[in-house]
């Protein structure tokens, strides 16, 4: 699980247990963390990049990050309203 959740817990380090409990028991949460990792390792691979369409794709990879990043949010949000059990 740290895999899926690694970056995510860097990038939103205040909400790090959080984001550990929910990925510990919600498949697609884990995976939404696993594509908010890839994403960024676009827009990293993307910067360096020399391509013409460098900016555009960027952009992209940016836009897409923004996107899951605020669903990481929504998912979190929505587990407060809704607590999981403890695991057993």
């Amino acid at each position: 699980m740290e895999n899926y959740t690694e970056f995510a817990k860097r990038k939103f380090p205040e909400q790090a247990l959080e984001i550990e409990a929910l990925a510990s028991r919600n498949e697609s949460f884990r995976e939404l963390c696993n594509d908010f990792s890839i994403a960024d390792q676009l827009v990293r691979e993307w910067e360096s990049s020399t391509a013409p369409e460098r900016d555009e794709r960027h952009a992209e990879a940016l836009e897409l990050m923004d996107g899951l990043g605020k669903e990481i949010h929504i998912m979190l949000d929505l587990a407060r309203v809704v607590p999981f059990p403890p695991a057993r």
